[in-house]
């Protein structure tokens, strides 16, 4: 695609009996989107016009784009990922909706492939309802990790706070045997490699949590901290690298100390993502870092219990687009990566 125009986001409807296509169409309604970025949404035209009419907004419409055609840059585009009609049961999980949400997930990695959109945000789906012989992950990093060849790192991104985790989307119980030494080395490497490329920020610095409670209170309650966290931190340390740590993460976030770095490596899913919400709630951005492609998604789930009702906020969508666009950019500045 040619350079100098606006950036050409992808965005998926995601389950279609959550808040995901009204969050989609709020985003989308408002003009000043269409200044910014060019919106290709996947999905279906009827499932649209259900919202549409659902939600009683009047004022917006779309360009079916077709393979291979060029997006109209003064619309919203929309590709059509199935033509029947799909059954919509506002806040119920259906195996249909899952169904309808791989599609579009699909259809949209193979806009990216082709380089036909420049970044993909993706609406909610159901990770129980999606799952089939085509979609067999924990969730959306893991999928996008699959087709594009990287072991990408969940990270949880808003104005002032980034959070990225160690190991996500895996039960508790598994989580001590996955805090290897090379685990956390490699972590902190995209960690560090995303700021730079991604954020823009040449000298990041860097916390890094601690797995047991108090960070292991010197081996006391875990050996983590000292046998395989510390030495991790360490290695970088001693390139020169801005990294400190373990923390414990209670007082850690308690004491507000996670003002004073450009991001935070947690350990697991709940640590991680449980201060994120808290302070950040409605505004949060999930991205997928450490890929050759840029995937960012609002940081709240399908909202069954507020689908259809008009309750749902588009913040975090927004967010989401427009922090696509931002990586974009920097990565265009950027010095070509030769690691």
């Amino acid at each position: 695609m040619a350079k100098n125009r606006k950036q050409v986001i992808g965005i998926t409807l995601g389950d279609i009996n959550g808040v995901g296509t009204e969050v989609v169409i709020k985003a989308l309604s408002d003009s000043r989107m269409l200044n910014q970025v060019t919106p290709v949404i996947f999905g279906s035209s009827k499932t649209i016009s259900y919202y549409r009419k659902l939600l009683k907004i009047d004022d917006f419409s779309v360009f079916h784009l077709k393979e291979g055609q060029e997006p109209n840059h003064k619309r919203i585009n929309l590709v059509e990922c199935w033509e029947e009609i799909a059954e919509i049961n506002l806040g119920e999980a259906k195996k249909d909706a899952g169904e309808k949400a791989l599609k579009a997930l699909d259809k949209a990695c193979e806009f990216l492939e082709k380089g036909q959109i420049d970044a993909v945000v993706t609406a909610p789906i159901n990770k129980a309802t999606i799952q089939s012989d085509e979609f067999n992950f924990p969730g959306h990093t893991e999928y996008f990790g699959a087709k594009f060849g990287g072991n990408p790192l969940m990270f949880m991104v808003t104005d002032n706070l980034r959070i990225a985790v160690a190991t996500s989307h895996v039960p508790i119980k598994e989580v001590p045997e996955l805090i290897t030494q090379e685990r956390i080395e490699k972590s902190i490497k995209k960690l560090i490699k995303s700021l730079k490329k991604d954020f823009g920020i040449s000298k990041p610095k860097v916390a890094v949590l601690g797995l047991n409670p108090h960070a292991g209170e010197e081996g006391l309650l875990g050996k983590e901290e000292t046998e395989v966290i510390k030495p991790a931190i360490n290695q970088f340390k001693d390139k020169g690298e801005l990294v400190f740590g373990p923390f414990p993460a209670d007082g850690f976030f308690g004491s507000g100390s996670y003002k004073k770095y450009d991001a935070i490596l947690a350990m697991y899913h709940d640590q991680g993502l449980i201060p994120f919400k808290s302070l950040s709630f409605g505004k949060g951005i999930n991205y997928s870092a450490g890929l050759s492609i840029v995937r960012t998604s609002p940081d709240h789930g399908t909202g069954y219990d507020i689908a259809g009702q008009g309750l749902a906020s588009e913040n975090s969508l927004r967010s989401a687009i427009y922090l696509a666009v931002d990586i974009l950019k920097n990565r265009d500045e950027t010095e070509p990566d030769n690691e």
